[in-house]
């Protein structure tokens, strides 16, 4: 089944089973389906409220919440359009604050897939389609879209303008549709340009950001990279923000990880370089408490799988599944204090991703590396993957699935010293991690 989205709801189901049935399902690049699409549906992508574009390899999702919680601190209705999903389908349509609802996404896919009946059409085209139709037809404040893959040809870049893009952390991963030199990624993720609309991005190296400049000026649009008229800087446990407008000083977010500061800086430039809502000062220092987003560093609370691991253990979940975003992870890790206990990572990685690249940020580290399976893709071998973990100098013990793999570190755990865990390698791996444990995402 495309992107392997199922439902409890029969009616989302069985639009999924007819969107399994219909096209290639995945990965497919380019805008004439999309638009074609969206021309027999009226258009909606014309009748958007005001959007904030985000593409990046990593980070982008999480921007994406951080802009959601500052606009509704703000006291502004927001649409988001966000994927993966993790748990269920619903949660890359968000109408007004609360995901869609199950008979209005069936109604929705029903009526996409109706029209496109005769297109080889894709999921994420579909989902993009049903998501645009969605915003159209409810009122709201702003729509925050998340771009799927790339940016220049990504479904979502059929928006005719925005009210202001960004570009979050850049590096390798897509090669296959988005080339393997760095210089081809930032130009296909800077295709979200457009004409006299703000860019803001991270300061990246010279090739970056050499590719991410000449794109923003063939499009003729305002580039504003971190470091230059804005920026954002961790320092004191507090976030320096400045800009032309000021200075201020917020509370770093409540999200983990360093990495998370550096998002949150971006969506805070994203929204103060744009004039058409308001969003005080206030409203930013809120956004920093209020902003979630699951899998990304989450400490997980008591479950079905944390109770598998002794009393006072941590359990943390991250999506990690490129080299770049297992530096992030690693180094979350390293700044931690574990006082002698001893840090597992159950890792599990889709067959197409970079797993020595995944694995080599924790190399040197005293953490165990437990390999899994992720259920119902294609993956790494857990042997092959403790093959890989070894030639890194860690210890490896593979296992069955992630419940095995916890019943192993309990067993290994000394008295009074309950262990710190991180699950990560794939956002697939995170969502039925977030099932088993009873935590879905709401």
């Amino acid at each position: 089944m495309p992107d392997f989205a199922v439902s409890d709801h029969p009616g989302v189901q069985a639009q999924l089973d007819r969107l399994a049935r219909l096209g290639p399902g995945r990965d497919t690049l380019g805008l004439e389906r999309i638009s074609t699409l969206l021309a027999r549906l009226g258009n909606p992508e014309r009748a958007l409220p005001p959007v904030f574009h985000v593409a990046g390899t990593n980070g982008k999702g999480s921007t994406c919440a951080f802009l959601r919680a500052g606009l509704e601190a703000a006291g502004h209705q927001v649409h988001v359009y966000t994927s993966p999903h993790l748990v269920r389908f619903n949660e890359r349509i968000r109408l007004t604050g609360k995901l869609i609802e199950d008979d209005a996404l069936a109604a929705l896919l029903d009526e996409v897939l109706t029209v496109a009946d005769d297109l080889t059409i894709s999921f994420f085209e579909v989902t993009t389609a049903a998501a645009f139709l969605a915003f159209s037809r409810t009122s709201a404040d702003a729509a925050i879209i998340e771009v799927g893959l790339g940016g220049r040809l990504d479904a979502t870049n059929v928006i005719p303008r925005a009210l202001v893009t960004g570009i979050a952390q850049l590096g390798l991963d897509h090669q296959a549709w988005l080339g393997d030199k760095i210089e081809q990624v930032a130009a296909e993720k800077a295709g979200i340009a457009r004409p006299g609309v703000p860019l803001l991005t991270h300061l990246y190296p010279r090739r970056s950001a050499n590719a991410v400049g000449k794109a923003a000026a063939d499009a003729g649009a305002i580039w504003l990279p971190r470091g230059g008229k804005w920026d954002a800087l961790a320092a004191g446990g507090r976030l320096a923000y400045r800009d032309s407008e000021g200075e201020l000083d917020l509370p770093l977010p409540r999200l983990a990880g360093s990495h998370q500061a550096a998002n949150a800086g971006l969506a805070v430039a994203m929204l103060r370089h744009q004039d058409v809502l308001a969003v005080p000062p206030p409203a930013l220092k809120a956004m920093m408490g209020w902003a979630e987003w699951p899998a990304r560093l989450q400490l997980l609370g008591p479950g079905p799988l944390h109770d598998l691991l002794p009393e006072g253990s941590r359990l943390w979940l991250d999506g990690a599944h490129n080299p770049a975003a297992a530096r992030a992870v690693a180094a979350f890790l390293d700044g931690q204090s574990f006082a002698g206990h001893q840090v597992h990572l159950v890792c599990g990685i889709l067959a197409n991703k970079d797993a020595y690249g995944v694995l080599r940020p924790f190399a040197g580290s005293p953490v165990m590396v437990h390999p899994v399976p992720v259920p119902g893709h294609d993956h790494h071998a857990p042997e092959a993957l403790a093959a890989e973990a070894r030639k890194l100098g860690l210890s490896a013990l593979p296992a069955a699935n992630v419940e095995e793999a916890l019943s192993s570190i309990a067993k290994l755990a000394e008295p009074g010293q309950p262990p710190a865990v991180l699950i990560m390698g794939s956002l697939y791996l995170a969502g039925t991690v977030l099932k088993a444990n009873d935590q879905l995402p709401t």
